[in-house]
């Protein structure tokens, strides 16, 4: 009697049936896991990526910047007419200068495995000449300040190399910013806090505030070390980041050139204005009543930090990153006229003085920090041009440093007779114009790189 039915399968066949559902069942649990697992290790990978970087260069900034609130009032340089402070940050940014040169190779291509070892070597020189700074004759100072910043000017270039190409990269690179500026007013106010405790000689206060975030530096560079390297869709959608050879640079450099021209020149007057507003915050906010305020510059420079870090994490959401790349020329102009409009009103007393710095940090800053992370991050997704947006990033800042030296001693040889406060009001009119042309002048160009791009793709679809 034929078998119909159920009882038409031999009970071997109905193991064998019930073994396949259940491994199909496990392969799709399987799947599904691992995609839950991944995507929790792509968010694990971006929170910690962003918060070891930001702590890192936050601690940083105590090894640079804290002694800028020293003051030296009617102090020259031997018997010249170069204040000693100012001869002091020039030297500081002569070797920083210096240092960025060297890293648009040393960070470009350095190996991976290597990188946490440079910053540990190149934060301990740092330090170290925070205290040679101390124990030496006024006049060896200089050598101390010059050997203190040659190491630092490479500490942004790594921290960059750990967090480019990935799918997060923008909003990171945001957070790590913020730590620039946040970090800049903060180590200041703890540097004024020690000077104002009268337990140390005024020149031991950068030794001892560097001493005071070395841990949290160390800690976070640990915990960057330990990062993925990124996945295959960071590659796909972000390009695959390799060290560039000397060809590759050189490449880069003459396949946009004119794009990037226009960008450096900004960059070379932007840092200018930058750098002198950060270097002479303390002579600024005294001339406009409020040197007394309790951390003034942790006031100031907060709401920069949140608007700054706000505006660039939104970056983030744009997949496209052509699109995402005119968004940021957009946030630049913007950054541009905030600083012109700032100016006019307060010369015609519309805002008070400290609107009227926060202002003026903002708009440097939304232009300054773009190319310090998500400019040359999207520019070589979107160009799939070959190597690291660091090299980008230290080309740019070479000349950018060059151009704050430049400034910094014209404002005391050939403006003497004017006031911080006045001299700097000067330039930011200056600023905002520079800015605007040299921004649609770049912006230009690389509409018409795109256009012959899509020309090309088009004509090799054709032949095919």
């Amino acid at each position: 009697m034929p078998l119909n039915g159920r009882d038409s399968e031999f009970p071997s066949d109905r193991v064998h049936k019930a073994s396949i559902t259940f491994a199909a069942d496990d392969v799709l649990e399987t799947s599904t896991s691992h995609r839950t697992a991944v995507q929790q290790g792509w968010l694990e990978c971006a929170v910690i990526g962003a918060v070891a970087a930001f702590v890192a260069y936050f601690s940083m900034c105590a090894f640079r910047r804290a002694f800028m609130v020293l003051e030296f009032p009617g102090v020259m340089l031997g018997n010249g007419p170069v204040e000693l402070k100012t001869s002091l940050l020039v030297s500081q940014i002569l070797g920083y200068g210096i240092s960025k040169y060297l890293g648009i190779s040393v960070c470009s291509q350095v190996a991976r495995q290597r990188m946490w070892l440079m910053l540990v070597l190149l934060i301990g020189v740092a330090q170290a000449a925070l205290i040679l700074f101390a124990v030496v004759p006024p006049g060896w100072m200089l050598l101390a300040m010059f050997l203190n910043g040659l190491p630092l000017g490479m500490i942004w270039g790594l921290m960059v190399r750990y967090l480019e190409g990935r799918q997060m990269s923008d909003l990171m690179l945001a957070v790590l910013s913020c730590s620039f500026i946040l970090g800049s007013g903060v180590v200041k106010d703890v540097g004024r806090w020690w000077l104002h405790q009268n337990v140390i000689p005024d020149v031991w206060m950068p030794a001892v505030t560097g001493f005071c975030f070395l841990p949290p530096f160390l800690i976070a560079v640990f915990f960057l070390h330990r990062l993925p390297v990124p996945n295959a869709v960071d590659i796909e959608l972000r390009n695959e980041r390799i060290s560039m050879t000397a060809t590759d640079r050189w490449a880069f450099v003459r396949d946009y050139c004119w794009t990037l021209i226009p960008l450096l020149l900004f960059y070379l007057v932007l840092t200018a204005f930058r750098d002198y507003r950060d270097l002479y915050v303390i002579e600024i906010v005294k001339e406009l009543g409020y040197g007394a305020v309790p951390a003034v510059l942790t006031r100031i420079e907060l709401p920069i930090a949140i608007l700054v870090t706000a505006v660039l994490g939104l970056l983030s959401v744009i997949r496209n990153s052509t699109t995402a790349l005119w968004a940021i020329y957009g946030v630049m102009l913007l950054g541009m006229l905030t600083i012109g409009l700032g100016e006019i009103l307060f010369r015609l007393k519309g805002i008070d003085g400290m609107t009227w710095m926060i202002l003026m940090g903002l708009g440097a800053y939304l232009a300054y920090v773009p190319y310090n992370a998500v400019l040359f991050e999207r520019f070589m997704a979107s160009t799939r041009a070959t190597g690291t947006a660091v090299f980008g990033i230290y080309l740019a800042d070479a000349l950018g440093y060059t151009g704050s030296i430049g400034l910094l001693l014209s404002k005391d040889l050939l403006f003497s007779m004017d006031s911080r406060l006045a001299f700097f009001q000067m330039f930011s009119l200056a600023m905002a114009a520079s800015g605007t042309v040299c921004l649609l002048w770049s912006g230009w160009h690389l509409r018409g790189e795109f256009q012959a791009e899509t020309t090309n793709n088009e004509h090799i679809h054709k032949q095919q």
